[in-house]
């Protein structure tokens, strides 16, 4: 039985003991092993969108819903991550700087992400997303700090020049990643949900 206040209590006291993201993965992980369980408690997924079951200047906690050929732009999160799937599938392209033109990127690897994966990225990371299914992805998302409040890199799927750093409240994906109805903590109720991402950027 999933319940999303027990999951909370769980990764802030993995967090407590480890501040990196090995023992948060491993509530993440065993939490999305019973995807059925997941489902029934955070509900079947609608729409795409993004809620905050969790907030902190150390920790940030959220469950993302990404709509079928849902992309997301290379960026990066300056934090370390942990992505847990409970439903359906999502795609991470990475990429690393290339040499002697450090503000332009190039693909470095890829991995698909499946239903019971708990995948972590490095604090480092840049990486874009994809849904490449015709179904609603379900997610949980897991950030060692502030996620809303950190400065982040994004890329233009383009030309994959670096815009420029900025915090997350600024910038078009980050405006809309923002678009979260702030919930006190574990208090966050599963239907209190707002539309937060575009289908491509």
């Amino acid at each position: 039985m999933f319940e999303a206040e027990r999951f909370v209590a769980d990764c802030r006291a993995a967090f407590a003991e480890d501040p990196t993201h090995k023992a948060v993965r491993e509530v993440l992980a065993r939490t999305v092993s019973d995807p059925m369980a997941v489902l029934k408690g955070l509900g079947e997924p609608k729409r795409a969108e993004i809620q905050e079951l969790f907030h902190s200047d150390a920790l940030t906690i959220i469950k993302v819903v990404w709509a079928p050929g849902m992309m997301v732009m290379p960026h990066n999160h300056r934090m370390w991550a942990v992505i847990g799937i409970y439903t359906g599938r999502e795609d991470n392209v990475f990429w690393r700087r290339v040499k002697g033109a450090p503000n332009k990127i190039e693909a470095a690897g890829a991995k698909a992400l499946c239903v019971m994966d708990a995948e972590p990225l490095g604090a480092d990371i840049i990486h874009s997303v994809i849904n490449p299914i015709d179904k609603l992805t379900g997610a949980i998302h897991i950030y060692g700090g502030d996620f809303f409040a950190a400065e982040r890199s994004e890329w233009d799927s383009m030309t994959l020049e670096e815009h420029g750093r900025m915090a997350s409240g600024t910038g078009v994906c980050s405006k809309k990643q923002t678009l979260v109805t702030r919930q006190p903590n574990t208090s966050a109720q599963p239907d209190r949900l707002l539309d937060a991402w575009p289908r491509a950027w």
